[in-house]
């Protein structure tokens, strides 16, 4: 297949595969916690989903007038949520989701796998599925939740996708309406954790990333 006739998807692995909306919001807990600030889901929502960390933290600490450095928060926040997916993300890398990458690659789809995990910590447990066509990569988002709209369009230049023949595969309602704004598709996992964000303009949302879920995302793609 010709290059410039790739079609694609990137997963975001952290909150579409794995429960990352809850481990964010429990690491976030227990560092305000560490800190006597008071965190709640409602909180969570109404300051941080969706912004950067810096600048989501920064408008929480003001309105609860604490002298805590918002900067400071938001870079031991980027680290230990590293270090939280780099413990989880191996044991997600299930036979379930190699059989639905593999069914995406065995058509042809260039699979992005994308996570804020430390790549070289966790490529070990994606050995046998990488390749030309199934990828690993670094996302450098500190967007709370999900990635913005430029996050998406870097991924497909990094891994020589067009955003228009490009699925996102997210967790959020606001992961889908990043990747509209990039001007691609969705597909979204729904996550408890954020039910109350609207998952509207999605083409299709599914339980889980399976091989139903590949055959969902190829007649998407018209593959």
């Amino acid at each position: 297949m010709a290059e410039e006739s790739k079609k694609g998807v990137i997963v975001e692995f952290d909150f579409a595969v794995l429960n990352g909306a809850e481990l964010l919001y429990q690491t976030t807990e227990a560092l305000l916690k560490e800190n006597d600030i008071p965190f709640s889901t409602r909180v969570e929502a109404q300051h941080l989903a969706g912004g950067n960390y810096q600048g989501g933290l920064a408008e929480y600490f003001t309105v609860i007038k604490t002298k805590k450095t918002a900067a400071k928060a938001a870079k031991d926040l980027t680290d230990r949520f590293a270090a939280v997916l780099n413990a989880a993300v191996p044991a997600a890398v299930t036979p379930t989701f190699r059989n639905f990458v593999k069914t995406l690659a065995d058509k042809g789809v260039r699979v992005v796998i994308a996570t804020r995990a430390d790549v070289e910590a966790v490529r070990p447990a994606f050995e046998g599925l990488l390749g030309e066509d199934v990828i690993l990569h670094q996302e450098q988002s500190t967007t709370y939740g999900c990635v913005k709209w430029d996050a998406w369009r870097r991924a497909c230049a990094a891994n020589k996708l067009r955003n228009l023949r490009t699925l996102a595969v997210t967790g959020s309602g606001l992961g889908v309406k990043s990747a509209l704004l990039a001007g691609m598709g969705a597909v979204v996992v729904p996550n408890d954790h954020v039910a109350y964000q609207d998952f509207g303009g999605a083409d299709a949302d599914v339980k889980c990333l399976d091989t139903a879920a590949a055959k969902t995302i190829l007649g998407i793609l018209r593959i």
